[in-house]
């Protein structure tokens, strides 16, 4: 593959709109319908189930079946109490930082649209000088300009509606791409270019291939754990974001040594089958792409874990995109490691024999 830039200005109006979308874990179905309606045309059937998992299939009657991996799904919130004057309370659904939240806008999802809010949280000039109160669950609350509960029914917010931040994407200083809820819809995008470019340069693959956006991975990998039942595959490959650790205040002797824009991430763990992670790095190598290591104990975090330990045991790997900013509304990643994620797994794809074991002990 030339080096030349591989996303195209279709590619980047599909990106900005699939980021822009809210698709909150468990609600995750309309961002489903934008990735599918992008992905139709480079793959030849899709397979969804109950929760919203959407898989593009290419060469569906193959036996040999390998998945790419990415997760729909972006950290929220849920309406979880509402007083009497008004206000909001909520609880996570994801992993969401109540550090970020006071003086965030809101979008509340109802069944009457859209409800705008905000975190409300009190002045710095009423707030105790000598030991300052830091933002938690318990002193959160959201502020939609309502004097009672019973306003807040009539504009159709109730407990268990999910909220989520409206920040947009945007594209800093030409390579960096910035938004809400790039882990993982960025991972979700960049297998679709994979189909996109196998389809555009008339590549035949031997094998099928499973190109899965899978639900529910930020409580816990459940939309993966879901899928890979149905489709029993023999390989998995798997893309996440994992953190940029050269930014302040986050300690390399613990998190290792990651940074945007010097390529994937290869991550060595339990759950990554070692000869599958070194035909991926023999592929980098091969294709001069760059890549950087990672270690990851116990367990990867990520849906690698659920497709590795399913069905017996399957073959699986972890290609991470370095990110800044995790778990805020404005994640950080660099263009050029987003292109070479999509060369990488491409090229590894390319490479791949059918019916391959992976075994130890040929």
């Amino acid at each position: 593959m030339s080096s030349k830039s591989i996303l195209n200005e279709s590619s980047l109006a599909f990106l900005e709109e699939y980021l822009n979308n809210a698709s909150p874990t468990g609600f995750e179905a309309e961002g489903q319908k934008l990735w599918m309606n992008y992905l139709k045309p480079y793959v030849d059937t899709f397979i969804t189930d109950t929760y919203g998992t959407a898989v593009g299939v290419i060469n569906p009657d193959a036996p040999y079946k390998v998945v790419i991996e990415g997760h729909a799904d972006e950290i929220s919130w849920y309406v979880n109490y509402i007083t009497d004057n008004g206000l909001i309370y909520v609880i996570r659904n994801g992993g969401s930082d109540h550090q970020i939240a006071p003086s965030k806008r809101v979008n509340i999802h109802t069944k009457k649209g859209i409800v705008k809010g905000v975190f409300g949280w009190p002045a710095i000039h009423t707030r105790n000088r000598d030991k300052e109160e830091n933002a938690k669950i318990d002193n959160l609350f959201i502020d939609i300009g309502c004097d009672t509960k019973e306003q807040v029914d009539a504009m159709g917010v109730h407990v268990g509606c999910v909220i989520t931040y409206p920040d947009e994407f945007m594209i800093m200083n030409g390579d960096k791409f910035v938004c809400r809820a790039i882990d993982n819809r960025m991972g979700g995008f960049m297998i679709a270019e994979v189909a996109r470019l196998l389809k555009e340069n008339k590549k035949t693959l031997p094998f099928g291939l499973y190109i899965t956006n899978s639900v529910q991975e930020e409580v816990g990998l459940r939309g993966a754990e879901m899928i890979t039942k149905t489709i029993k595959p023999n390989v998995a490959i798997v893309t996440d974001v994992c953190h940029d650790t050269t930014t302040p205040m986050i300690n390399k002797k613990i998190e290792g040594e990651i940074q945007i824009g010097k390529g994937p991430v290869i991550t060595y763990a339990p759950a990554v089958q070692n000869n599958l992670r070194d035909l991926i790095i023999d592929t980098a190598e091969n294709n001069k792409l760059p890549f950087q290591r990672l270690a990851s104990s116990r367990v990867t975090g990520t849906d690698t874990d659920a497709f590795a330990y399913s069905n017996g045991g399957v073959a699986s790997a972890l290609i991470s995109l370095p990110l800044r900013y995790m778990h805020t509304t404005v994640e950080m990643v660099h263009r050029e490691d987003v292109e070479n994620v999509i060369k990488l797994i491409y090229e590894t794809l390319l490479t791949m024999k059918n019916e391959e074991t992976f075994s130890y002990f040929k």
